[in-house]
């Protein structure tokens, strides 16, 4: 049975080039983020080709969908943040999505990568940076310095602040892409002690049903952490956009 971190291999599928003396190719991880996207574009057609007033089962589900992100959106970010809906919605429904795909026996997981994690992340903190210093101008700067501040204690809460900015990316990106190593490696492992156990013969197969069970439990955990890191990593990016709305508060 491989090993538990070779199911994270990036694999290069079909070699389009070479620029600079680098490779460029299309990986497994390029295709799962494209049948991710799919899967997404697939659904929304689907449940929005008929739309009616009393929704069937696919518009339900999308309607559904829309109201969750819409209300977590105007909760974290006001109602000013839903000129932003269609990046957050589009980055829950990618991270969901990528997320439930990746459970899948065989299939691969590309928000285990801290490659994908970190350039969603940046986009994230690119957009809040470049559209707060546009609305705000300098106005932006009040959000590295809390109101009610002394003087005196401003000194060290200013740089505490800029660096708890500028380290936003690193720990947005951070969170999803040790959550879901971190399961799927238990999983794994957890998999091949019953595989390993079951070749043992009849004692082994008893011996395996702990195991067992434990893949269960974790299956369900990590389908459950599947839907609740897509949700996180979706209210921190509104409450990122609310500083950009709202730097001074």
């Amino acid at each position: 049975m491989a090993g538990p971190i070779e199911q994270f291999e990036i694999k290069p599928i079909l070699q389009l080039g070479e620029i600079a003396g680098q490779q460029i190719s299309i990986t497994n991880s390029t295709v799962y983020m494209f049948v991710t996207v799919g899967i997404i574009g697939l659904f929304m057609l689907l449940s929005t080709r008929r739309s009616a007033l009393v929704p069937g089962r696919w518009q339900s589900a999308s309607e559904l969908l829309f109201e969750f992100v819409a209300k977590t959106v105007r909760e974290n970010a006001g109602d000013e943040g839903m000129r932003f809906f269609p990046l957050v919605f589009s980055l829950f429904t990618f991270i969901l999505v990528a997320n439930l795909l990746g459970m899948l026996p065989y299939a691969f997981t590309v928000t285990s990568h801290l490659s994908v994690t970190f350039a969603l992340a940046m986009m994230v903190f690119l957009t809040v940076t470049i559209y707060g210093v546009m609305r705000n101008g300098f106005g932006f700067l009040r959000l590295f310095l809390p109101s009610g501040v002394p003087p005196y204690i401003a000194v060290f809460i200013v740089p505490i602040e800029v660096i708890s900015y500028l380290s936003r990316p690193v720990s947005h990106s951070v969170r999803l892409f040790a959550v879901m190593l971190a399961g799927h490696i238990t999983l794994k492992v957890f998999a091949s002690f019953v595989v390993g156990l079951g070749g043992l013969g009849t004692l082994g197969i008893l011996g395996a049903a702990m195991p067992f069970l434990m893949v269960l439990a974790l299956t369900a955990l990590e389908l459950l952490m599947s839907v609740i890191q897509a949700y996180v990593f979706t209210m921190l990016t509104c409450m990122y956009l609310n500083d950009a709305l709202h730097p001074g508060h």
